[in-house]
């Protein structure tokens, strides 16, 4: 596939990266759940270097090299999504030109942290960080749209002119958290003479997004419950809300696994997840990120038993 060519759509679950008891990257285990990932039937591409990968914890070269095994390991069966993440924006320009020739199909692009301290009320500021990476590659990009309490968040009309001012931005990840925001995106978006597509990623009320007419879920909780979330997403599509329902009642369990309070755990709890269902072999995390308690961990447990999983054994619901 022409990396141009690639249209952000349907579900595309975001990987996570396994550490060994040095905390380096385990090669063998990334490989691993890369591959479980791509063998998950319906699935549209895979992003690496997302929020799930722990991408605040990467170097410059170890983000290189997570996309050049996850090239090597998925080859061309699926399209890949790196994520650019960094506040400075001359750092975020090379990362997009590495990430093209390492063997990424489009980039999901974090806004700036510098922003968080007014960036809203300087539009101009948010446009030269995209347009700094839309200069340094022609691939595809997906801004990753945060929520506007957290200072991140793109207003609207911002958000309406970036799309708008550069063709290559072709989706929006939208985490606004707002049902009133997010259903006003997806409608703005979608009456652009050029239209954007709108990725989900409100995991914990997936159903009641996707039904509001999203073009498909971009998502952390995808390393664990890619088959689930293709399954939810089919019947969105195919208007047969009874069967959303009852897929989304095995995915609510997994909503209180992960995204609990504090947010900041709910990939490490994904890790543990992964490692109760016989898919990943130890679930460490670099700091400051730290250990969850067994008593978590046995919680994570219950509910991925509530969710219909067979934890501990290699058992998994869906098509691996």
């Amino acid at each position: 596939m022409s990396s141009n060519h690639f249209i952000p759509q349907g579900v595309i679950p975001a990987c996570l990266m396994p550490f060994d008891a040095r905390l380096e990257i385990d090669e063998q285990s990334y490989r691993r759940h890369l591959s479980d990932l791509a063998g998950t039937n319906g699935i549209s591409a895979i992003t690496v270097n997302g929020h799930a990968a722990e991408v605040h914890a990467l170097s410059f070269e170890e983000q290189r090299r997570a996309i050049e095994i996850a090239r090597d390991e998925i080859v061309d069966r699926i399209p890949l999504v790196a994520g650019i993440h960094t506040g400075n924006t001359r750092e975020a320009s090379r990362l997009a030109a590495m990430a093209a020739v390492a063997g990424a199909d489009a980039l999901l692009v974090f806004p700036s942290d510098v922003l968080v301290m007014g960036g809203q009320q300087r539009p101009e500021c948010a446009r030269a960080h995209v347009a700094a990476i839309a200069e340094s590659t022609d691939l595809p990009l997906i801004l990753f749209q945060y929520p506007l309490n957290s200072g991140l968040g793109y207003p609207l009309e911002t958000l309406l002119a970036l799309c708008t001012e550069f063709p290559s931005i072709k989706a929006i990840k939208d985490w606004c958290n707002d049902p009133h925001l997010h259903e006003q995106h997806i409608r703005e978006l979608h009456a652009l003479d050029r239209p954007v597509r709108v990725l989900s990623t409100h995991s914990m009320w997936l159903l009641s997004s996707l039904v509001l007419g999203c073009d498909g879920l971009l998502s952390g909780a995808g390393s664990v419950v890619a088959s689930l979330q293709v399954a939810l997403f089919q019947a969105v599509q195919n208007d047969d809300l009874e069967t959303a329902r009852v897929i989304n009642d095995r995915i609510y369990p997994t909503v209180q696994a992960f995204y609990r309070a504090p947010l900041l755990d709910m990939h490490n709890r994904m890790k543990e997840a992964l490692v109760l269902l016989g898919r990943l072999d130890a679930a460490y995390v670099r700091p400051p990120l730290a250990k969850l308690t067994q008593p978590e961990i046995e919680r994570i447990s219950a509910l991925m038993q509530d969710a219909g999983f067979t934890t501990s054994t290699n058992s998994d619901f869906g098509n691996h």
